[in-house]
């Protein structure tokens, strides 16, 4: 068994295809990409979807659907784990946090800004109907290379 991290992310879109995003202030993963956060000890992977996203936007989104999964090994052996979700349910209007400001974006137009790393390929996970996995892999030169599967 390994330690494990449990997080989430979600790709909220309305009727006109845009999708909200968020300019994260984080040192440790800065630029554009979609709200989420940490699982609560005793907290369905569903519900700290809905959550975050809450505290994150102030949408209140229903429906979340699981559409994919991120992981990477942290240093200390353990791994890092994100629940991918979308939805186009939700209410409310959007409000920034203390994790950055968020808005309306048409994914056209993500070139126009600064991107986390590797959002692009976790995006192609979020759209796609055959990619399921983004997965950070050692390569024989103990490189990290990504893997979409």
């Amino acid at each position: 068994m390994e330690n494990v991290e449990l997080t989430n992310m979600c790709m909220i879109r309305n009727q006109t295809g845009q999708v909200v995003v968020q300019l994260r202030k984080k040192k440790d993963w800065p630029g554009l990409t979609f709200p989420g956060g940490h699982v609560l000890p005793n907290e369905s992977f569903h519900d700290s979807v809905i959550r975050e996203v809450l505290e994150e936007t102030g949408l209140t989104i229903t429906k979340p659907l699981l559409c994919g999964v991120k992981q990477f090994q942290l240093a200390n052996g353990g791994r890092y784990i994100v629940l991918f979700y979308h939805t186009d349910s939700w209410e409310g209007s959007l409000k920034g946090s203390s994790e950055g400001e968020v808005f309306w974006v048409d994914p056209q137009n993500f070139q126009d800004y600064s991107l986390a790393p590797d959002f692009l390929e976790m995006y192609q996970v979020f759209i796609s109907d055959h990619l399921s996995e983004f997965f950070y892999q050692k390569n024989p030169d103990k490189e990290w290379t990504i893997q979409l599967y």
